[in-house]
C-alpha cells in the first residue's frame, strides 16, 4: 500500500513543499533518459549523433507534450474527487484515464512513426544527421505507450497526494535506461539505435511498476481490470479541462520545431551546442514545473473540500517558492555554464554555442514563474 496525502489541511507551505520535493528529483530521473542518451553517444559515438538524438527532442515534446497536457485534465478531476470524497466517481474517473491512456498511446505510436521523417525534414535536419534521427524516432515512438502509461499512473497517484511512488519508479528506470545505454552503445557498438533501444526498455519498466502499485492499492482508486471501460461523462469533462493544456503544451512545442530548423541550417556543431544547452535548461525548470504541479494538486484538492481562501493563499506561497529557488539556479547556472556542458562533450565550438543559448535565454526564467504557477493553479481550478 502506499501513502496518500490530503492537502486540505496543515501549514500550506509545508504541504506544498512536502508534495513537491519529490516531483523535482522524479522529472530529474525522467529527464535523465534523453540526457544519458545524450551524453553516451556524445562521448562514445560523435557529435552527429549528439546532434540526432538532441534534435528529436522537439518532436518528442511536440506530440508526448498533447498527452501530457490531457492528463493534466485527468490529475484534476481526480483530484477534486478525492478532495470531495466521493468514490465512486474517483473510481470511475482512474478506469476511464487508463482506457484513454491506451487508446491514445496506439495513435500516439502510429502518428509519431508516421510523420518523423517529415517533421524532421521541416525542422531542415542535415543529411548527415536525419538517418539517424530518423532511426532513434521510429524506435521510440514504437515504445510510447509505456512513457504514457506512466505519466498517467503518476497523475492518478499524485493526484490523490502521492508523489513518493513515482519517484521511486523513475529512479529505477532510470537507473536501467543509463546501465542499457552504456551496454548498448560501449559493449555491443550500437549507436542512436542502442540508446532508442534502452530508453524503450526502461520506459516499459517504470509503466509496469506504475500499474502494478495501483492494481494493489485497497483504496477507492485502485485498478480493477474488470472494471476498465469508458465513462463517457467522465471523459468528457477529463477532455474539457485537459484539452487547453494539450494545446498549449504542444503548440509550443511544435513552434520549437521551427526553432529547431533554424538553427539546424547553421550546422551539426551548432545543433549539438542548443541540443545540450536544452537539457541543461530542462534541469533548471524542474522546480517550478514541479511546484506548478504542486499547486495544481492543492487547488483540485481544497477546491473539492470547498477551502476557498486556503485555495488562494496557496497560490501565492507557490510563486514565492518557485521565484527563490528558479532565480538562484539561474545564477549559479550563469557562473558554472561551462563546466556542465563539458559533460556532453568536449569539443570547444559545441560549448562556446551552447554558452551562447545560455547567456541569451536565462533572464527569462523570472517571468516563466509565473506564467507556470498560476497556469498550474487554473488547472486545479478546472
Amino acid at each position: 500500500m502506499h501513502k496518500k496525502t490530503s492537502m486540505t489541511e496543515g501549514p500550506i507551505w509545508k504541504s506544498l513543499i512536502y508534495f513537491a520535493i519529490p516531483l523535482p528529483i522524479g522529472n530529474l530521473f525522467q529527464q535523465l533518459y534523453n540526457t544519458v542518451d545524450s551524453v553516451v553517444v556524445g562521448n562514445y559515438v560523435g557529435k552527429e549523433a549528439l546532434a540526432a538524438v538532441g534534435s528529436t527532442a522537439m518532436i518528442i515534446n511536440m506530440l508526448v507534450g498533447f498527452f501530457m497536457g490531457l492528463s493534466t485534465g485527468a490529475s484534476v478531476v481526480i483530484s477534486q474527487y478525492f478532495g470531495a470524497k466521493d468514490n465512486k466517481r474517483l473510481h470511475d474517473a482512474v478506469h476511464t484515464s487508463i482506457v484513454m491512456t491506451v487508446v491514445l498511446g496506439i495513435v500516439m505510436t502510429i502518428i509519431g512513426i508516421t510523420l518523423s521523417p517529415f517533421l524532421l525534414r521541416l525542422m531542415k535536419t542535415p543529411e548527415d544527421v536525419l538517418p539517424l534521427s530518423t532511426l532513434y524516432l521510429k524506435i521510440y515512438f514504437g515504445g510510447i505507450l509505456g512513457l504514457m502509461l506512466y505519466n498517467m499512473g503518476s497523475a492518478i497517484l499524485r493526484a490523490i497526494g502521492d508523489s513518493k511512488k513515482p519517484l521511486y519508479f523513475l529512479i529505477f528506470s532510470s537507473i536501467v535506461n543509463t546501465a542499457l545505454d552504456l551496454v548498448f552503445v560501449v559493449w555491443f557498438k550500437m549507436g542512436v539505435d542502442g540508446v532508442a533501444w534502452a530508453t524503450l526498455i526502461a520506459q516499459a519498466s517504470s509503466a509496469f511498476l506504475v500499474l502494478y502499485t495501483l492494481y494493489k492499492s485497497k483504496e477507492a482508486y485502485r485498478l480493477i481490470p474488470k472494471d476498465l471501460k469508458l465513462d463517457m461523462t467522465m471523459l468528457k469533462k477529463m477532455i474539457s479541462i485537459g484539452l487547453p493544456a494539450a494545446f498549449q503544451q504542444s503548440i509550443t512545442a511544435f513552434s520549437n520545431i521551427f526553432v529547431q530548423g533554424y538553427v539546424n541550417a547553421f550546422g551539426s556543431s551548432v545543433m549539438a551546442g542548443w541540443s545540450s544547452y536544452a537539457k541543461i535548461d530542462t534541469f533548471v525548470l524542474l522546480p517550478m514545473q514541479s511546484i506548478a504541479l504542486a499547486s495544481t494538486t492543492f487547488v483540485g484538492q481544497n477546491l473539492g473540500a470547498n477551502q476557498i481562501e486556503r485555495t488562494k493563499k496557496g497560490t501565492k506561497v507557490s510563486l514565492g517558492i518557485s521565484i527563490g529557488v528558479t532565480v538562484t539556479l539561474s545564477v549559479l547556472l550563469n557562473l558554472v555554464g561551462k563546466y556542465v556542458l563539458a559533460i556532453f562533450t568536449s569539443d570547444l565550438e559545441v560549448i562556446k554555442y551552447g554558452l551562447l543559448f545560455m547567456k541569451v535565454f536565462s533572464p527569462f526564467y523570472f517571468v516563466m514563474c509565473f506564467t507556470q504557477i498560476y497556469a498550474g493553479a487554473l488547472r486545479g481550478a478546472g
